[in-house]
């Protein structure tokens, strides 16, 4: 069985999105970054392992009333490198079943990670929804947090993690199992058990 996993790309000062959503400074980041042939690569490598994305339902209205905007790196997961279900987690699945690219469900999140890991087999979950990562580490469900981080402060939008009144969370920085895929830049940690 593959690892659940919470992957994401981080402004300086702490956010995963801008505010409303907005997801331009991740493309204008990109670009800045971009090798080209190399980019694709590492990215195609990003993809490969995962067989399920869990996202939410914010998220998901977001990309959709922002698909005239978003660019080619956020405009589908891995920028199109991606293919496989993605459930998005929400209270009203029937107002998005119509929609095929995804598989809208209405359950807690061990659910939603224990129907995933059906659906993966012996590939990665993905969750790329902050508040479904802090709902899964507060049920010890996360194996490990892929993080890249843009040079650029955002000043506000959607934190990395978010609770009030606080919680310390301790995690380890460990070897990207893929190897050369590090060479993208990010970081692989577990959460300290």
């Amino acid at each position: 069985m593959g690892s659940v996993t919470w992957g994401f790309t981080a402004s300086l000062d702490g956010f995963i999105a801008g505010p409303g959503h907005d997801m331009s400074w991740l493309e204008e980041a990109a670009a800045e970054s971009s090798q080209g042939a190399e980019s694709d690569d590492s990215i195609a490598a990003l993809a490969e392992p995962v067989g399920v994305i869990i996202s939410g339902r914010r998220g998901y209205d977001a990309a959709r009333a922002q698909a005239d905007e978003r660019g080619e790196v956020t405009a589908e997961a891995y920028g199109g490198a991606w293919s496989g279900t993605e459930i998005v987690l929400t209270h009203r699945p029937h107002e998005i079943a119509d929609d095929p690219a995804i598989a809208p469900m209405d359950c807690d999140v061990r659910e939603a990670v224990r129907r995933a890991r059906q659906i993966a087999g012996e590939k990665d979950v993905q969750i790329i929804s902050a508040d479904i990562a802090r709902q899964a580490l507060e049920h010890d469900l996360l194996d490990e947090m892929q993080v890249f981080v843009a040079p650029v402060f955002l000043g506000d939008g959607t934190r990395i993690f978010d609770v009030p009144g606080g919680r310390r969370v301790r995690w380890e920085l460990v070897e990207w199992p893929q190897g050369a895929v590090s060479a993208a830049g990010g970081r692989v940690y577990r959460p300290r058990r």
